[in-house]
């Protein structure tokens, strides 16, 4: 009969539970007021609502109204908006951002254990990205932080301190501290009154009256766990249940069950009378314990921004009326003369005025070497100044500077999730569900089939269960290893965007480098200048010298070579005329009327293509020929100067390649990775660079609009891509990779459309981002390791698995020092990242063609950035074009001097991105793929022209600046 009614009673709790925990919940809508929307979100225990309905492209406020402690709910985090906030105990603080598109984006507590759900509703607003392009809207005028909350009077915590206006968001660490103090007093009282009667049972040294226990563990019930009991009680009424909901019902539960042994024991069994107060007491002290080592050590997750922010100086001596005065470094206006001493960190960004001096940039490009500067460079605030004295210009000042954008990307990064904890958090969602019922069933079995007492066995095996389940370390296992590896990186200058962009890194097995400022210092200088024809007989460094000419036609020119050419020039005396009807060819050449005559300078190809003849008095073919390929193998970029029609002179310019690109290519091919160097320069130059740097893959001559195609020809034949350029020219091939490096030295349309940002401009940076991400990903995978083992070996044991072998059941006291283990040696091992060096990096290697074994390279291949690389979209090289040179030069006129460098296989090249765009197919303006228009990804309106794209990725770029991509 027994048996009959606990599995009856067992399935009633169960579907009960089940209903409990997965019934759907109502939404609440967001009122609006005027232009924005706004919600109250309670958060004890939960959030109250948990799911918020709002409309589409309508700014919403959300103010949250934390009436807790503890550290679960001291941070809410938007991953897909990049939103980190902290919520101070008992105060409101209020979270503005504009979902611009429908759909459902989750947000959840800092331990990724308490979860609600924004739910985005009607259309997106005109000109909104079709896609999930959600962000933080601009802060509105009013400040955003925290307020004291008129309902927190209720809170013994709160008297006194009633104030209705807004304060300043207060310091996460002020407040973790704060919560720290509060924990460290509830501890001391918990062990002091649960140690009396700990001793008393466990060793029996001396016997303890039940009354005294009892008088005892009532303090450590309602003033020690008084937090635990409020947060788990309120997490049950949200019916959103974690780990303090799971340690409440457990000791409560023993608790109850002693006071009946204490107040009418007749009422048990006569071997069931024994208390069990000190399994109470315990319990909440090692639940006091983790929570305050955890505490303690999430102390330090946040150290790398503070030791960023606190670079700036907290004062700065300018120029005003004539007379130096010291002010707040924040008080600092645009246009200020700063005046830095020796030694002095600089509190703004800047232009140089005057002075000369080395300053030491490591802080925020992690090189070490001091840069010089002198009038006209640009310097940056919290770097710091060497002997020498300058007086400087601010240009950047307050959110505006290097630091603090750098403060918020790092930020935004740690707020970010990444793939792999989908995991976590797929089994997060259904684990206290199963740990409860669970619980039930253990109870229910021990009661009907257990041996006498069979009711205590019953109730040990429940609490037991209860209490040894943590669900906080499956929630703290990823997002803690995410905080700590992104502020590492930014100790050594690498930007990390996104935690995506960390976990794909990880898996990177080919990285692509482009030439000028990545493998090069990106600062050519003039070489050589070789008159042809009537040329030879004009001084070369004359006015009206074929120098002056090139120059001169060059001036207009934005290009590194072309300014190579034109400082070369005027540093060898030479006057530069002006020119007129100034026309560039991107990637081949420039146009220009210079003193009446047409100039072309450019590649081989763009000479070809204007119809250029051979000089009245030519030199031979074959020795132009050899100077080109000799120049070539020196690593210098020759140029054709053509002028009347006529070919005038060849220009060479050389680049030197920075001094740790070789180092960095040595590391990444010792990891296993493939490196492939692809420039729009000429095949010749590009080998030689990268014989210099120990590259074996070159493909060259590619056209800006190409790269792109290349590196989706490398990501459908199964690998994972990191590109890493500097350049306008670079951007979409950056968008299109699986991670995107950009130099921090390059322009702003390169560092917009990458993953990931090298502030020093070396390559070191790249292996450090991927070292970093592959020592976070293991980090990850042991922590999950830890949650996994101690659940899933402590559960099965608490639910008395091991008492038909051996005879023995799992103390609860046991078991709550389990569930503190658990969470804490995931914090421990996570805080193992905060000891990472780029120097000391433990061996790998990485397995080539991972991608091919992944499920999203079933006939197209997904980039992380939303740019489709399946064959068809992006048009992608095929056919026999392989690693090697892939050479584009046109056939002219001129065809016995340039025919010899034509590439057969350049040609299929050719014809299949032809035939890829084909009739009725546009051009994606971002990364020049071909896109049918019917299946395009995305479509945008600019200035009445439809435009259409591959993928998400290249039309989030393209609406950050439509006007970059349309020229």
């Amino acid at each position: 009969m027994n048996i009959v009614v606990a599995v009856v009673a067992a399935i009633i709790v169960s579907v009960g539970v089940l209903w409990f925990f997965f019934a759907p919940k109502s939404a609440y809508r967001a009122r609006r007021e005027g232009a924005v929307q706004e919600a109250v979100i309670e958060v004890k225990g939960g959030y109250s609502p948990s799911v918020i309905e709002a409309e589409a492209g309508v700014p919403l406020r959300l103010i949250f109204d934390r009436k807790e402690r503890g550290e679960c709910s001291s941070h809410v985090v938007f991953p897909d908006f990049g939103i980190d906030r902290v919520l101070p105990a008992f105060r409101t603080t209020t979270v503005t951002l504009t979902p611009n598109s429908p759909g459902e984006y989750g947000f959840a507590c800092g331990m990724n254990m308490l979860h609600g759900t924004l739910r985005v509703v009607g259309e997106p607003r005109p000109g909104a990205a079709k896609d999930a392009d959600v962000k933080p809207a601009a802060e509105p005028a009013e400040p955003q932080g925290s307020q004291e909350s008129p309902k927190s009077q209720e809170s013994p915590e709160t008297q006194g301190s009633q104030e209705s206006h807004e304060s300043p968001e207060p310091d996460d660490d002020a407040t973790r501290t704060e919560e720290l103090h509060s924990l460290i007093r509830r501890l001391i009282v918990a062990a002091a009154l649960t140690a009396p009667v700990f001793i008393s049972t466990m060793f029996h040294l001396y016997h303890l009256d039940p009354w005294w226990q009892l008088a005892l563990i009532a303090p450590v019930m309602l003033y020690a766990g008084r937090p635990i009991y409020a947060t788990g009680w309120a997490a049950i009424r949200h019916r959103s249940p974690e780990m303090n909901a799971l340690v409440s019902l457990g000791t409560i539960a023993s608790f109850l069950y002693s006071l009946v042994a204490t107040i009418a024991p007749q009422l048990l069994p006569v071997g069931a009378r024994e208390p069990y107060y000190e399994a109470v007491g315990t319990i909440i002290t090692l639940m006091l314990v983790g929570q305050v080592l955890e505490t303690r050590a999430r102390l330090g997750t946040g150290r790398a921004i503070r030791s960023l922010i606190d670079l700036q100086p907290k004062t700065a001596r300018v120029e005003r009326g004539g007379a130096v005065e010291e002010i707040p470094a924040e008080q600092v206006a645009v246009g200020d003369v700063v005046v830095i001493r020796p030694g002095e960190r600089l509190p703004v960004d800047g232009v140089v005025v005057s002075g000369g001096t080395s300053i030491d940039e490591s802080m925020i490009t992690g090189e070490p070497m001091p840069v010089v500067k002198k009038t006209g460079d640009m310097v940056t605030g919290a770097t710091v100044n060497g002997t020498g004295s300058l007086r400087y210009r601010a240009t950047q000042v307050g959110q505006d500077t290097v630091l603090s954008q750098i403060v918020t990307l790092v930020r935004s990064a740690q707020s970010s999730k990444a793939p792999v904890q989908r995991l976590a958090d797929r089994i997060s969602s259904i684990f206290v569900p199963a740990v409860v019922l669970i619980a039930i069933w253990a109870c229910a079995l021990w009661w009907a089939l257990g041996p006498q007492p069979s009711l205590t066995y019953a109730l040990v095996c429940a609490v037991s269960v209860l209490v040894i389940a943590c669900p906080c370390a499956l929630g703290l296992a990823t997002p803690l290893s995410i905080t700590i590896a992104t502020g590492r990186a930014a100790k050594y200058g690498v930007l990390i965007r996104s935690a995506e962009a960390l976990e794909t890194a990880a898996h990177v097995d080919v990285v692509v480098l482009d030439k000028t400022g990545t493998v090069t210092e990106g600062r050519p200088k003039l070489r050589d200048v070789l008159p042809y024809g009537e040329w030879r007989s004009v001084e070369a460094d004359g006015d009206s010298g074929v120098l002056a000419f090139a120059a001169a036609a060059e001036d207009d020119s934005e290009h590194p070579l072309a300014t190579a050419i034109v400082e070369g020039a005027r540093s060898r005396g030479v006057h530069v005329p002006p020119a007129e009807d100034f026309a560039a060819t991107t990637g081949l050449g420039v146009r220009a009327r210079v003193d009446g005559r047409e100039v072309l300078v450019g590649n081989p190809e763009f000479i070809d293509a204007h119809d250029v003849q051979m000089p009245d008095d030519p030199q031979s073919v074959d020795e132009i020929l050899d100077q080109l390929d000799r120049f070539a193998a020196e690593g210098k970029t020759p140029m054709l100067v053509a002028v009347d029609g006529l070919l005038a002179a060849q220009i060479t310019v050389a680049d030197t390649v920075k001094p740790t690109s070789r180092r960095a290519v040595a590391a990444l091919r010792g990891r296993g990775i493939d490196v492939v160097m692809l420039t729009g320069d000429n095949a010749d130059t590009a080998k030689a660079v990268a014989r210099e740097v120990g590259i074996e893959r070159v493909v060259a001559d590619v056209r800006p609009g190409r790269k792109a195609d290349e590196i989706a020809r490398l990501a459908a034949e199964g690998h994972t891509v990191a590109m890493v350029g500097d350049g306008i020219n670079d951007a979409p091939a950056l968008a299109c990779a699986d991670v995107g490096f950009a130099i921090g030295t390059g322009t702003d349309v390169a560092i917009e459309s990458a993953d990931i940002t090298l502030m020093g401009g070396s390559l070191t940076g790249v292996v450090t981002a991927i070292d970093l991400s592959h020592a976070a990903m293991r980090n990850i995978r042991q922590n999950l390791g830890f949650a996994f083992g101690y659940n899933g070996i402590g559960i099965p044991i608490a639910a008395g698995a091991l008492y038909p072998l051996m005879g023995m059941l799992l103390n609860p006291m046991i078991a709550g020092a389990a569930m503190a283990c658990s969470s804490l040696s995931v914090v421990l091992n996570a805080s193992r990242l905060n000891g990472f060096d780029p120097e000391r990096v433990r061996p790998y290697r990485v397995k080539s063609g991972r991608r091919a074994g992944r499920a999203d390279v079933a006939g197209a291949v997904g980039d992380g950035t939303g740019c489709a690389t399946a064959t068809g979209n992006c048009a992608a090289a095929s056919g026999d074009t392989g690693f090697g040179t892939i050479m584009n030069i046109m056939k002219g006129s001129i065809m016995a001097l340039f025919n010899r460098h034509h590439s057969e296989s350049h040609d299929m090249h050719d014809m299949h991105h032809e035939a890829g765009a084909g009739a009725g197919a546009a051009v994606d303006p971002v990364c020049g793929m071909s896109v049918d228009p019917a299946a395009a990804a995305a479509s945008r309106e600019y200035e009445g022209k439809t435009y259409y794209f591959c993928g998400a990725g290249c039309a989030a770029h393209f609406d950050k600046n439509p006007a970059s991509f349309v020229k």
